[in-house]
């Protein structure tokens, strides 16, 4: 058995729109989530965390890489749309250093699974960035045949980069997950290891099991929420079982904001949705767990963010980030361990949606800068209060940062080239991974149906 000293291992799960507010532990009312619930109890929960995008391939970008999504080329997609879509000619560049590039250099096994949404086609799925397994939905859950889309290929379950079943019974998946998360816990309990679990909830359509819809008392959405905690528990389980509790550095939290349109998602107290630079769409549920090391039951009121996991993860394995190009995370293990006087290492932290900068936010303070609005997020989470009028110093300031980032990444709105930019990765003769195969018997009854399996 490894010691408790030695490098952690870790566990990244990260959700698909899961509101600020959908967690017991961040003040949901309606969810039941007694799994992280405890995991909050007993790591550090972040109430100023961000990720650098309000939806989901570029979110997922920075986190893997550490940048802006503008600094690696995926704000957009080839035709400047929001995310990834099956068969985009663009990908995450396999030149750019990944979370799982550095953790395998260092001798960890290295897994993914679940929903990747950095680009489909082979030069750019998870096995060309570092990881040596993949089990998972190379994009979102509705990008397959549905009811109310047209054209979209069948959605595939990929072994690594070979579909083994295409439209898969999504009701069912998150336990198929699961399943292949507890084989690599297992496989790899005499090693280090970095298992990134991304699950396919609550994006929409939600095929949730039978017995969380039988229990839930928030509809789908609540089935959804409390069989993502019955995962994590059933993780937490195994790594107590294995005798890794100790060993092991576990994050969770989401790409994005909810939806939070009558569906039962929640951002309270914040403002605004997905896709959105209010703090709704950006600033997500994060807890770390590390019994030993993390204090219990901490809370970090301090800015930080996903770009932060790749330097202070390779840190703590034993490596250095990428010096050879910029990266925007910083090592932010002095707030993890909940140090005394453990300060924000941002000076200013950029809201971009696509390409575009719509908002700066350094320390207590966050100004819209479409509209000149100043917020204080200290004594207004929820984004109500105009001060600009109040506070002209601070207005400028904040403004001057903006501009600063504008020469250094760019901005759609001002169309100002940012000068230390890298490009995202492309392919000549970009195909889907399936196509309808009007001999399949199983593809021909879902087309007649219109619809996924498990409505």
């Amino acid at each position: 058995m490894r010691p408790p000293e030695d490098r952690p291992n870790v566990i990244l799960i990260n959700c698909d729109d899961l509101g600020y507010g959908d967690l017991g532990c961040y003040g949901s009312t309606v969810n039941e989530t007694p799994h992280l619930d405890r995991l909050a109890a007993e790591g550090v929960r972040f109430t100023d965390f961000y990720q650098a995008a309000p939806v989901c391939s570029p979110s997922r970008a920075a986190m893997m890489t550490g940048c802006y999504p503008s600094r690696v080329g995926l704000a957009t997609n080839e035709h400047g749309g929001w995310v990834l879509f099956p068969g985009n000619a663009v990908g995450l560049n396999p030149e750019e250093t990944t979370i799982a590039d550095l953790l395998k250099q260092q001798g960890y096994s290295t897994a993914m699974v679940g929903k990747w949404h950095l680009g489909d086609q082979p030069e750019f799925l998870p096995r060309r960035h570092g990881f040596d397994s993949y089990y998972g939905l190379p994009y979102s859950n509705d990008m397959g045949i549905m009811e109310w889309r047209e054209g979209y290929p069948p959605l595939p379950l990929l072994s690594d980069e070979e579909v083994i079943q295409e439209q898969p019974d999504q009701a069912s998946l998150t336990e198929r997950y699961v399943e292949q998360c507890v084989r690599f816990m297992r496989a790899n309990r005499d090693r280090p290891f970095f298992l990134y679990f991304a699950h396919m909830y609550v994006h929409l359509p939600l095929y949730a099991p039978k017995r969380f819809l039988a229990q839930s008392e928030n509809g789908a959405y609540g089935a959804a929420v409390e069989c993502i905690d019955w995962s994590t528990g059933v993780l937490l389980h195994e790594l107590r079982r294995l005798g890794l509790g100790e060993n092991t550095l576990v994050i969770f939290t989401s790409d994005n904001g909810s939806r939070a349109r009558d569906g039962g998602g929640s951002n309270a107290p914040l403002r605004g949705t997905k896709g959105t630079t209010w703090e709704g769409g950006q600033r997500l549920p994060c807890i770390v767990r590390w019994p030993g090391v993390v204090p219990a039951g901490g809370t970090c009121g301090e800015i930080t963010t996903a770009m932060d996991f790749l330097p202070t993860l390779a840190r703590l394995a034993g490596a250095e980030p990428p010096t050879d190009c910029i990266i925007d995370g910083h090592d932010i293990r002095p707030l993890v361990m909940c140090e005394d006087g453990a300060e924000s290492p941002y000076d200013a932290f950029f809201y971009y949606l696509r390409d575009e900068l719509e908002a700066v936010r350094s320390g207590r303070w966050k100004l819209h800068l479409k509209t000149g609005k100043l917020y204080d997020l200290e004594a207004d989470v929820g984004e109500q209060n105009d001060v600009a009028a109040d506070h002209a110093d601070v207005v400028k300031a904040l403004e001057a940062r903006a501009e600063e980032c504008r020469r250094d990444i760019g901005d759609g709105v001002t169309e100002t080239r940012g000068r230390n930019c890298r490009p995202a990765g492309r392919v000549d003769d970009p195909r889907p991974l399936t196509e309808f195969d009007p001999d399949n018997p199983y593809m021909v009854a879902m087309y007649d149906w219109g619809d996924g399996p498990g409505r």
